[in-house]
C-alpha cells in the first residue's frame, strides 16, 4: 500500500479504498468507499470513482489551496475602490452575513449548483428572507464566483444558479380620499419637515434624496427641483473603531436619479411661504443641521397615525405620487424620468397602480365603442 492511499486491508479480509465524493455545505469532506477482495481490486474501483469525479461530477478540493472565505475578501478588495460605499458595504453585509457562514468553509472547487440550490433554499426556508433578498445574495455569490473559477482557470466547476421567484406584494397607495386629507393635516400646521413630506408626495422623491435636498437646490423662479445627492446611514468602513455606522450624503443611487423635478404651481407658492436661514439650510430643518431618514420615517409615523392611516411607509408616497400620475394621464417616458429611472419597465412594473376608478373608466372606454356589439 502506497502512502497517502487510503487503501488498507480490513479485519473482514476485504480491502476498502476511501475518496472524497464530494462536501457538505459547511465545507465538511463526504468520503465513498469501495471495497474489494485485493488491493488491486480495490484500487482499480477507486481510481475509476475518482476519474468520474475529476471529469464532471465533482472535482473536490484539487488544485484549492484556500476555501472560499478566501476568495469572498479578495472579490471585495478587489472593487472597494470601484464602486460606490454604499454598494460596498452592501456587498460587504451580504457576504459576511450570509455566505461565508455557510459556504466560506468550502474548497472552491468542491462548490456545485446542488450545493448552491441548497443554499439558496436555505435563505429562504430557514433564514426566513425574501424571495428579492434571496435574488440580491445570489446575484452577489454568482459575481464572487466568476471572480474565483478565473483563479483556476478550467479547473473550476460550472455552477448554475436559479433565482427564486420574486412574488410581487400590491404596494399600499392611498386613496384620493385619504391623500387630501393627509395634505389637510400637513398644512393646518406645517412646519419643515410636514413640508418636505408635501414636496415627496408631488414628486415622488426617495427619502434619502428628501434628506439631503437643500434650498439651493429649488429654484423658484424656474420652478425646478434639482437631485444631486442621497443620503444613507451606512455601516462606518473607517479605522474609527467607536462608530458602527455613519450618515453619509453622496451622489445618487444611479446617473439617472440625478434629476431635474418640475414643480406644479401649488408647491411652488408653497416654497415661497417658507422662509430658511440660508440656501444652503435642509429642506427638512430649515437650517444646516440634517434630519436622517430614520428620523424622517418616525416623523411620517406619528403623522399618519395622528391622521389615521395605516400601513404607509415613505415609500408609500413615492407609489402615491406615481399612481396619481398616471391616472392624470401622465406620459409614461416623462413619469420615468421625473422618478429617476433607467427604464419605463421599472416605472411600469413597480410603481404604477390603477386604482379601481380607473380601471372602470377604461373598461366604459370599450362600451363607449360599442364594443359589445
Amino acid at each position: 500500500m502506497a502512502k497517502g492511499e487510503n487503501i488498507f486491508k480490513r479485519k473482514d479480509g476485504r480491502w476498502e479504498a476511501r475518496y472524497i465524493k464530494g462536501h457538505e455545505l459547511s465545507g465538511k469532506i463526504i468520503y465513498g468507499f469501495c471495497y474489494g477482495k485485493t488491493y488491486k481490486e480495490a484500487k482499480e474501483k477507486v481510481t475509476k470513482f475518482k476519474a468520474d469525479i475529476i471529469n464532471g461530477k465533482d472535482i473536490g478540493s484539487l488544485n484549492s489551496k484556500h476555501r472560499f472565505n478566501y476568495y469572498c475578501d479578495e472579490w471585495l478588495k478587489q472593487n472597494k475602490n470601484k464602486i460606490k460605499n454604499s454598494t460596498y458595504v452592501k456587498y460587504e453585509t451580504i457576504i459576511e452575513k450570509h455566505i461565508k457562514p455557510k459556504l466560506g468553509s468550502c474548497y472552491p472547487t468542491a462548490l456545485n449548483t446542488n450545493l448552491i440550490e441548497l443554499f439558496s433554499d436555505k435563505l429562504i426556508y430557514e433564514d426566513g428572507l425574501s424571495p428579492k433578498t434571496a435574488k440580491d445574495i445570489l446575484s452577489s455569490l454568482r459575481s464572487v464566483l466568476k471572480y474565483t473559477s478565473k483563479q483556476f482557470n478550467h479547473n473550476f466547476p460550472r455552477i448554475d444558479i436559479s433565482y427564486p421567484k420574486d412574488i410581487k406584494k400590491e404596494m399600499r397607495v392611498l386613496s384620493k380620499e385619504e391623500q387630501s386629507r393627509f395634505i389637510q393635516y400637513l398644512i393646518d400646521d406645517i412646519d419643515s419637515c410636514k413640508f418636505g413630506v408635501i414636496i415627496a408626495l408631488y414628486t415622488g422623491i426617495r427619502i434619502g434624496e428628501l434628506c439631503a435636498l437643500r434650498w439651493n437646490n429649488i429654484s423658484i423662479k424656474d420652478k425646478i427641483i434639482k437631485i444631486t445627492s442621497t443620503m444613507q446611514r451606512l455601516k462606518d468602513v473607517s479605522v474609527n473603531p467607536q462608530a458602527k455606522t455613519t450618515v453619509v450624503i453622496n451622489s445618487p443611487k444611479s446617473n439617472t436619479s440625478s434629476r431635474i423635478i418640475p414643480m406644479t404651481d401649488y408647491i411652488t407658492a408653497l416654497c415661497k411661504e417658507m422662509n430658511p436661514q440660508s440656501s444652503n439650510a435642509f429642506i427638512l430643518t430649515g437650517n444646516e443641521n440634517f434630519m436622517e431618514p430614520r428620523t424622517l420615517q418616525y416623523r411620517l409615523g406619528k403623522y399618519t397615525k395622528e391622521c389615521c392611516l395605516e400601513g404607509v411607509h415613505f415609500h408609500t408616497l413615492r407609489h402615491t405620487f406615481a399612481t396619481r400620475c398616471i391616472e392624470a394621464g401622465f406620459e409614461i417616458k416623462s413619469l420615468s424620468e421625473i422618478l429617476g429611472h433607467s427604464t419605463t419597465t421599472i416605472t411600469l412594473d413597480r410603481y404604477v397602480h390603477s386604482s379601481i376608478e380607473l380601471k372602470r373608466d377604461n373598461m366604459q372606454k370599450l362600451a363607449d365603442m360599442r364594443f359589445d356589439l
